[in-house]
């Protein structure tokens, strides 16, 4: 099913928090610091992704890093909250579990997790997916050709959360493929563009 209501800024419920995940090497970006700290528009990669969570007004935001600190111009109001993961080395299913343990822990009843390399995700597609009510969200994006792609962010309602991997290089998306029922796709108007390489960062610099 889609959604093609237009997202309002809201007071989101505290219940419902924000995950990023941040903790990979980026062993593809060939620059001269990690891709999550490369300047892009006079900012970091990964404050742009941070900043647009916390545009939206969750009340928790869990940043989860590994392989590198996070860069020092994130954003620092207190719902930001740096987690790190001693197992990023083993992918991201990890990460999505450290964020998982973190959000049981002030209570949430479900996570919208994003990417840290995602600097083109604007607020009002996290809240719009943040909005949904199925037990699984995910973000849709209108491309320039008029085809639709799917992306993040990720709403994963508690009811889920057992069902998704505990390890290897694994996130959300074995478990969208696998149970299409539960899976409502909300339209987005931003971009699901990640930084992966030099080539990708410059084309917007």
């Amino acid at each position: 099913m889609i959604n093609y209501g237009v997202a309002t800024f809201q007071h989101l419920p505290a219940t419902t928090v924000a995950v990023l995940l941040a903790a990979g090497a980026g062993s593809r970006f060939t620059g001269t610091t990690h891709k999550l700290h490369s300047t892009l528009q006079g900012r970091s990669v990964l404050s742009h992704a941070v900043s647009s969570a916390v545009a939206a007004g969750f009340s928790h935001i869990f940043v989860v890093w590994g392989a590198i600190e996070p860069p020092h111009d994130l954003a620092s109001p207190p719902e930001v909250i740096l987690i790190r993961n001693p197992q990023w080395e083993t992918g991201q299913a990890s990460s999505l579990q450290v964020g998982i343990t973190a959000a049981r822990n002030v209570g949430a009843t479900a996570i919208v997790v994003g990417l840290g390399d995602q600097p083109f995700v604007r607020p009002a597609d996290w809240v719009a997916v943040a909005s949904s009510r199925s037990p699984l969200a995910q973000a849709l994006y209108v491309q320039g050709d008029g085809q639709k792609t799917p992306g993040n962010p990720v709403r994963l309602a508690a009811e889920v959360w057992p069902l998704l991997p505990t390890d290897g290089d694994f996130g959300a998306r074995n478990l969208i493929s696998s149970r299409p029922e539960l899976l409502e796709q909300v339209l987005c108007t931003g971009s699901p563009f990640d930084i992966d390489t030099i080539e990708d960062l410059n084309q917007w610099n």
